[in-house]
């Protein structure tokens, strides 16, 4: 079997596998063994937007959250993205837990996903999850290919109802 045919299966098999609590490996590169997946691997497979009342219901205030270290993978070319992704948002009766948001944001590492699905997606998933007043989520990606992208979308509970 060529080489860069071997590779190509390696990669389509360790994608395969990734929701798997264990993850085969080539025996040509790691040995003949299976490699389980690292505790943080599992939270990120495991995870889902924990939230938890609001402390101060009717006080209108910002929360204002910087992610700065987004990744994805461009849906095309399969090349990493990189991203600071800003959120911004007025709690209604909850508010996201920030250890759950950063597992969720750090799931999109190894999708191939449009930037303007990511920060689609992003929105739609924590708009369920914490129904806030209002939400930004702005995702500002370093140049790729002299390219520089920045993406904001916008949820008002007022106007959406």
């Amino acid at each position: 079997m060529d080489r860069n045919i071997e590779l190509k299966h390696l990669l389509c098999h360790r994608n395969s596998a990734m929701n798997s609590p264990t993850r085969p490996i080539d025996s040509d590169i790691q040995g003949d063994h299976t490699l389980e997946m690292k505790y943080g691997e599992r939270q990120i497979a495991a995870v889902k937007l924990i939230t938890f009342d609001n402390p101060r219901i009717g006080r209108r205030y910002d929360i204002h959250i910087a992610l700065p270290e987004f990744t994805c993978k461009c849906p095309f070319s399969g090349y990493p993205d990189f991203a600071t992704i800003y959120l911004t948002y007025v709690p209604d009766e909850l508010v996201v837990e920030l250890k759950a948001l950063k597992l969720y944001i750090n799931g999109f590492r190894d999708r191939h996903i449009s930037h303007e699905e990511a920060v689609n997606l992003i929105l739609d998933d924590f708009v369920a999850a914490c129904d806030p007043l209002e939400a930004t989520v702005k995702a500002d990606f370093n140049p790729r290919g002299n390219v520089h992208t920045v993406i904001e979308v916008h949820h008002s509970k007022s106007t959406e109802e």
